[in-house]
């Protein structure tokens, strides 16, 4: 049987809006399966229109990150499945794999500089992450129109989050508020200290 998308996962596939893809489905430049009165698009289409859209590219760069030094094996397998993802969807263009391992709140992410004067400098067609995570914990948006604005596209590839996603949430969620709190209150302060011991204990409770 074959693979249908939803709306929003095949937006976010090629690189428009939900409203974008029924305006295509009404113009008739994409074929999609009415059921039950919902959309969707067979995989074949996204095939047949990536390769489309896509046609030009070169070179993209895949991108990988993780939040720490002992995820390093899952690093590995986003970077090999990134590499399948490519391969299937743009066989004609030559690829790099760029590596982070730090938090996706950081901005000054080492990896992260490199796809943005890669981009700068127009060595790049495209960005190709595993999930919208991956390239930024916030801003995600922003980053996009940075990167389109250098005539560089991102690509998300994949819909579900690894089974691991919530133990990152949960250190980034940390990071997050003790963070304010000690904007707030100080890191020497005693409230500092409640708010942090109050936040570690609340994310081990079941």
């Amino acid at each position: 049987m074959e693979k249908l998308y939803k709306l929003s996962e095949f937006a976010k596939l090629v690189g428009i809006s939900r409203s974008g893809v029924i305006k295509w489905i009404k113009e008739g430049k994409i074929r999609a399966i009415n059921i039950h009165g919902r959309w969707y698009i067979p995989e074949l289409e996204l095939e047949r229109l990536t390769k489309g859209i896509y046609a030009g590219l070169r070179r993209v760069v895949i991108y990988a990150r993780v939040s720490g030094s002992t995820q390093k094996d899952d690093l590995e397998r986003q970077v090999s499945s990134l590499e399948e993802f490519v391969r299937k969807h743009f066989p004609q263009v030559e690829y790099i794999a760029v590596r982070d391992i730090a938090s996706g709140l950081k901005e000054d992410r080492k990896g992260l500089r490199k796809l943005i004067e890669m981009a700068r400098k127009k060595e790049i067609g495209a960005i190709v992450v595993a999930y919208r995570d991956r390239l930024t914990r916030f801003g995600f948006t922003y980053l996009k129109e940075l990167f389109e604005a250098y005539g560089v596209r991102v690509i998300v590839a994949f819909r579900e989050e690894p089974k691991d996603y919530y133990q990152e949430l949960v250190e980034d969620l940390i990071a997050i508020v003790t963070s304010f709190a000690g904007r707030i209150y100080g890191k020497r302060s005693r409230k500092y200290k409640k708010v942090v011991e109050a936040i570690e204990q609340a994310v081990k409770d079941p």
